[in-house]
């Protein structure tokens, strides 16, 4: 296995220190380790949110191209929005 030098703040020190200490791991390189499998995790997540964001965007901009789109007047901006997210009296299907 590798072996890597690395520099903590007092406080990443200090954190590692009590995780280790209560148990939860053996050693600081176990510690360090889990918290990259998260940053890995995270990272691989945010590239999904952000694929499907893109999904949407392009979705949007179909939309428009189409001209399928509502113009809503400044004066009416608060009513058209209040109107997406109010529950439905609809029974669900």
């Amino acid at each position: 296995m590798p072996t890597r030098n690395i520099s903590l703040t007092d406080e990443q020190d200090a954190f590692v220190e009590k995780v280790v200490k209560a148990g939860e791991y053996q050693n600081a390189s176990e510690a360090v380790r889990d918290a990259l499998r998260v940053l890995q995790q995270r990272r691989r997540e945010d590239a999904l949110k952000l694929k499907a964001l893109r999904v949407q965007i392009k979705a949007g901009v179909d939309a428009l191209d189409r001209g399928d789109f509502v113009e809503v007047d400044d004066a009416e901006l608060d009513d058209y929005l209040e109107g997406l997210t109010a529950p439905s009296d609809k029974p669900p299907r």
